[in-house]
């Protein structure tokens, strides 16, 4: 595909929080990575308003472990609980994911340049990124390196159909929309051989809105469009 990348992204630990878990200060991770949690990864490698980042598909490397930890996170009153957290133990995931440019970003058109970024994304991928890189929370630090998708054996290469309920795919956000909207997407993954491909945002039928919320304009005043040509 066009402008496509592939990498693996492998950690110790990683927390995909369920948001059913959050307000009640124990947080569980689902079972897989979010469509959203994986575009922000490859965003920590590089990123620009200029483009939108599509993730095609992951492969899930090592078996679906948990493991709880008591943690004392700080509570919103001052000082600090006690609760338990629930992670991902020893997570592996391919990841194959592609570039298009934001038509909702006319303001940056003089930045579509093709070529420039997706050479830029190459070489960041393979420098292990811009931008720290953690699987779902901050703690959960993680590494990005190149990888040929499907070469390297997984886990649940030889596994059946499995399905995984109904969590969330992502966020819609302003300014990859052009609407004035803060707006949720969930779905249903099912991981076949230990691939899940995921649906186009724009293909999500089950979308709630959260917020009214307003896009942050670029122009040639906020922006250096010619400061990456030489990276």
């Amino acid at each position: 595909m066009r402008n496509s990348v592939e990498f693996v992204v492998y950690g110790p630990y990683a927390l995909f929080t369920d948001p059913l878990t959050r307000m009640g200060g124990e947080k569980l991770s689902y079972q897989l990575p979010t469509y959203q949690s994986i575009k922000g990864i490859i965003e920590s490698v590089y990123w620009k308003p200029t483009i939108m980042y599509y993730i095609d598909e992951i492969r899930i490397m090592n078996p679906i472990r948990m493991e709880s930890k008591g943690m004392r996170p700080i509570n919103y009153g001052g000082g600090n609980t006690l609760a338990n957290y629930t992670y991902l133990r020893d997570v592996k995931y391919e990841v194959k994911a592609h570039f298009e440019f934001n038509p909702y970003r006319p303001d940056l058109i003089s930045d579509r340049n093709e070529h420039k970024h997706h050479n830029i994304l190459k070489r960041s991928i393979e420098m292990g990124g811009r931008r720290d890189i953690f699987l779902g929370t901050r703690e959960c630090q993680a590494y990005v390196e190149p990888v040929k998708f499907g070469e390297n054996k997984g886990y649940y290469d030889e596994a059946e159909e499995m399905h995984f309920g109904t969590m969330v795919h992502g966020f819609n956000y302003p300014d990859e929309t052009g609407k004035n909207l803060l707006e949720v997407r969930l779905w249903n993954p099912v991981m076949e051989n230990g691939v899940i491909k995921f649906t186009r945002p724009e293909d999500c039928k089950n979308v709630r809105t959260i917020k009214k919320m307003k896009a942050k304009q670029f122009d040639e005043s906020n922006v250096n469009f010619e400061m990456d040509l030489d990276l």
